[in-house]
């Protein structure tokens, strides 16, 4: 899997930016945001915005999804 970027691609607006979140956070706000960005996704923690955001290429963010959901990433339990 790519590292992600941790600055934006240098045609990304995140002003124009439409964040979401999942419906399964709840109204804690204590969740991650995801932004479509053409080519690439930003992902930034939805209690501190300032922190800044991470860049996916769309390749990689399919592949954390589904390692997420599949469980190949996540919690280890001994």
């Amino acid at each position: 899997m790519s590292t992600p970027s941790t600055t934006a691609p240098y045609d990304v607006d995140l002003a124009q930016a439409r964040w979401r979140k999942s419906s399964y956070s709840g109204g804690a706000n204590d969740c991650v945001e995801v932004a479509e960005l053409g080519g690439h996704t930003a992902v930034r923690d939805s209690k501190n915005i300032s922190r800044g955001s991470l860049f996916f290429s769309k390749v990689a963010m399919r592949a954390l999804v589904s390692g997420i959901a599949s469980g190949a990433i996540g919690e280890h339990r001994s």
